[in-house]
C-alpha cells in the first residue's frame, strides 16, 4: 500500500459542502450515525453483531441545512476492508472533491477490540499517514451513558485502554458524543452542531482545504484493481466451468450406466421370451407369448 499519497488540493469551501466519510465496525452504530447526521433514514442501519442483510458497499448520501450547507456522508462497509481495492476505488470516486473529515465511531457499548486497534493503522496504510489529521472519533451508546448518569469524559477515564488512549492523541482529541436512538429533535439537531463544529476545526487547521488522493497514483490503483477484479471474475468462470465440466461427467456416467442396465434389462427380457417360447412348443407347459 501507498504511504502520504494524499496531497492538498486548493477547492473553495464558498458553496457550504463538506464531505463526511464513515468508518467502524459494524455494530458501532456507523450507519446509524450517518442517519442522524442527515436527519433521516438514509443508509440501512441494523443494530447486530451479525454483519447480515447491512451495507456491503460504499454509499453517498446528502442533506441540506438550513443555512444552504450541503453536507455529503459516505458509509462503508464494516471496517472498509479495501483488500480487493474496489470499495477504494469507489469511496475516492464519490468523494472526487476531497474528503473534509474522517469519522472513525467506536462504541460504549462494546469492549474497544484489536479489530477497531488497527484502524487507523488500516487508515493511514490506505490513505497516507496524514490521514489523522482529518480524524474526528464519534462515540456511539450516548443514551446508555446517560441511563448511567456518566459522561463522555467519565467512561473515558474508567475504562480506556491505551490504545485508544492512542488514537485519540493522533486526532488531537477531537471527540463527540452520539445518541442515535434519541427522539429529542433539539438533542439530535445540537449533537450534529457539536461535530460540525469539529469539522469546521479540521477544516481550517488545513487551511480550508479537503484532502483529496493524487489523481495519477489513484489513475494506477484504479488500473491495478480492474486487473484484480477481472483476474478474479476470470478465476471463477474458470473454477464454475470445471464444475459444470465434472458435471457433465457424472451425467454421462449416469447416463451410460443406465443405459448398460436397460441393456442388460432387455437381454433377460429376449432370454425369458426364447425359454417360454421353447417350453411352449415342447408341451411342458401353456404360457403367454410375450
Amino acid at each position: 500500500m501507498m504511504d502520504d499519497n494524499w496531497k492538498l488540493r486548493r477547492t473553495s469551501l464558498s458553496n457550504g459542502v463538506r464531505t463526511l466519510v464513515l468508518f467502524g465496525r459494524t455494530g458501532n452504530g456507523k450507519s446509524a450515525t450517518g442517519n442522524n447526521i442527515l436527519g433521516r433514514k438514509a443508509f440501512k442501519s441494523k443494530a447486530s453483531s451479525s454483519s447480515a442483510g447491512v451495507l456491503d458497499t460504499c454509499e453517498l448520501q446528502s442533506t441540506v441545512l438550513r443555512d444552504g450547507q450541503i453536507i455529503n456522508v459516505i458509509d462503508t462497509p464494516g471496517l472498509f476492508d479495501f483488500s480487493a481495492g474496489s470499495e477504494f476505488v469507489k469511496c475516492i470516486d464519490l468523494a472526487k472533491d476531497g474528503i473534509h473529515a474522517v469519522l472513525v465511531v467506536f462504541s460504549v457499548r462494546t469492549r474497544f477490540s484489536q479489530e477497531e486497534e488497527a484502524v487507523v493503522r488500516s487508515l493511514q496504510k490506505i490513505f497516507g499517514s496524514k490521514i489523522v489529521d482529518n480524524m474526528i472519533v464519534v462515540f456511539t451508546g450516548g443514551d446508555e451513558l446517560e441511563d448511567d448518569d456518566e459522561t463522555l469524559e467519565d467512561y473515558l477515564g474508567r475504562s480506556c485502554p491505551e490504545p485508544l488512549k492512542e488514537i485519540l492523541v493522533s486526532c488531537k482529541n477531537r471527540i463527540v458524543l452520539f445518541d442515535n436512538k434519541t427522539k429529542d429533535e433539539g438533542k439530535r439537531v445540537e449533537q450534529v452542531e457539536q461535530l460540525l463544529s469539529l469539522v469546521n476545526r479540521v477544516i481550517a487547521q488545513n487551511g480550508g482545504q479537503p484532502y483529496t488522493y493524487n489523481n495519477e497514483l489513484f489513475a494506477e490503483w484504479k488500473v491495478e484493481s480492474k486487473l484484480r477484479e477481472t483476474t478474479t471474475r476470470l478465476e471463477q468462470q474458470l473454477a464454475e466451468e470445471k464444475a459444470e465440466g465434472v458435471k457433465a461427467e457424472e451425467l454421462a456416467d449416469q447416463l451410460n450406466k443406465k443405459i448398460s442396465n436397460d441393456e442388460i434389462r432387455e437381454l433377460r427380457r429376449h432370454l425369458t421370451n426364447r425359454k417360454e417360447k421353447l417350453l411352449h412348443r415342447r408341451g411342458g407347459y401353456q404360457c403367454p407369448i410375450l
